[in-house]
């Protein structure tokens, strides 16, 4: 936390810069990382006008020779997202609407979350595998042919696994092989069915998924830690195609869980949270918000709602009133490791667990907040209110002080809390005057001002060099 609050950045103004990273994708076979066919056939058939090509950082380096080949091919007026407003792996409805954007391709690695709005085209680039490495390596792994084997794999080699299946499903008659969907599923999950983070398989093992083994085809990262967590019943083995080394994964996933369930516990203990807003284009975010400040409200716990793009810590020091957060994402970016934070920051699922007293710890971890909306398979009601007399007392295990843990009355009345009104402005327009919104406002810092037409327009002049502890310039001007 030190590093992110009190650094003076000397070191990165005084650091050489060398030629960029060369990007992953193959320099020579820009159709094939790309398919292009299947881009301009997916504008074409839509008959769209305006479209915006959504690429992460290491593929940027192609997106001009990409959008001129899309305008060649297909017509339209083709925008490229150089700056995503959250995670990379989320389509950017938001950026992609401020261009009037009528589609979406998205490039690179993707968290598979359903969109709100846009039609979207997921191409995650067709990274190299070496098939009879990763069989050999699974063969290692796993001597015994008659194992039960879930195979997972990072969506950038989903390509491959077609024919990693044709090299294994002879020799191991219990392999089960993943498949790639995104988007709503057309029909209910048939019984042993799993449908979770795009990935979709069906487990016909008598003791169901527990009795199961994981392989995972991909790089060690937030992808195979959101596995590890959710099916954490599951012993995991790996196989990495840069490395192409196989190993059984031996990370503590009991202590990643223990570490969650502090959180639960600080959760517990809050008085005052902020939401964030991780998403604005998965479907179902407004639900879920509107979910957590009922939540929070019935658990007597105030909240703020804060759209902050990308977290960092020096944002949310900003906000020293707040206790603890909420992060409203998609489910590969919720876990965010908030050790460098001045404030924890929880998940959905754990808000859920520290305030809704119906929902017990069953060994399952969800970081979908889709699966605790209502009519989810993992939704649970809140229990009715009692007395704040007759609540069990709970002492909390971090202060070892009482607290309050029983949920609170719902208001008779449906009105809004505040309904004092103000002329917001010229057009008579009327605006809704927020308690919260009033404390946030008194206060001494704002942040960054834009001040639209009032700074007067000047040619560029030579700023000041240096660090601002020390310009280069300042002995000089102090003489």
């Amino acid at each position: 936390m030190a590093t992110a609050f009190s650094s003076d950045g000397e070191a990165v103004l005084r650091r050489e810069l060398g030629p960029a990273a060369a990007p992953s994708a193959p320099r020579g076979d820009l159709d094939g990382f790309y398919e292009m066919g299947r881009a301009a056939a997916f504008v074409r058939g839509g008959g769209f006008r305006k479209v915006a090509l959504q690429l992460p950082d290491e593929l940027l380096a192609d997106a001009a020779t990409v959008a001129a080949r899309m305008e060649a091919e297909t017509g339209a007026e083709v925008y490229v997202l150089g700056d995503t407003t959250y995670g990379s792996c989320c389509v950017d409805e938001v950026a992609a609407e401020h261009a009037c954007a009528e589609a979406v391709l998205h490039y690179g690695p993707a968290c598979l979350s359903p969109c709100r709005k846009l039609p979207v085209l997921h191409i995650f680039g067709k990274q190299p595998l070496d098939i009879g490495r990763c069989a050999e390596a699974f063969r290692e792994l796993y001597a015994d042919r008659q194992s039960r084997v879930v195979v997972l794999s990072d969506v950038v080699y989903a390509h491959a696994m077609g024919e990693l299946e044709q090299e294994l499903c002879p020799e191991y008659p219990n392999i089960v092989f993943s498949r790639v969907v995104y988007g709503d599923p057309p029909a209910p999950a048939l019984p042993g069915e799993q449908r979770q983070f795009g990935r979709q398989f069906l487990v016909e093992a008598p003791g169901g998924l527990q009795d199961c083994a994981m392989f995972y085809v991909g790089t060690e990262g937030l992808t195979l830690t959101n596995f590890m967590l959710t099916w954490n019943r599951c012993s995991f083995s790996s196989f990495d195609p840069t490395t192409s080394c196989g190993r059984r994964e031996t990370l503590n996933v009991n202590r990643a869980l223990m570490r969650r369930l502090y959180l639960v516990e600080r959760a517990r203990d809050a008085r005052v949270v902020g939401i964030l807003v991780g998403t604005l284009g998965v479907a179902g975010y407004l639900d879920v918000l509107q979910h957590l400040r009922e939540l929070l409200r019935r658990a007597g716990k105030r909240s703020y709602t804060l759209a902050v793009g990308k977290p960092n810590p020096a944002k949310l020091a900003n906000f020293l009133e707040v206790d603890v957060f909420v992060l409203v994402a998609c489910a590969q970016n919720s876990l965010l490791d908030s050790s460098d934070f001045y404030r924890p920051i929880v998940t959905p699922y754990e808000l859920e667990l520290a305030c809704n007293p119906a929902r017990e710890w069953t060994g399952n971890y969800l970081t979908d907040f889709r699966d605790l909306l209502p009519g989810a398979c993992a939704h649970v009601e809140l229990p009715p209110a009692i007395p704040a007399a007759e609540a069990v007392p709970d002492v909390s295990l971090i202060t070892g002080e009482m607290r309050a843990t029983h949920l609170c009355d719902p208001p008779a009345s449906q009105l809004p809390p505040s309904t004092a009104l103000a002329c917001r402005d010229q057009t008579n327009a009327l605006a809704e005057i927020s308690p919260a919104a009033s404390f946030l406002e008194s206060r001494s810092w704002w942040g960054l001002e834009q001040q639209l037409g009032q700074t007067p327009v000047s040619k560029a002049v030579q700023g000041r060099r240096g660090i601002a502890i020390a310009y280069e310039d300042e002995g000089r001007e102090q003489s």
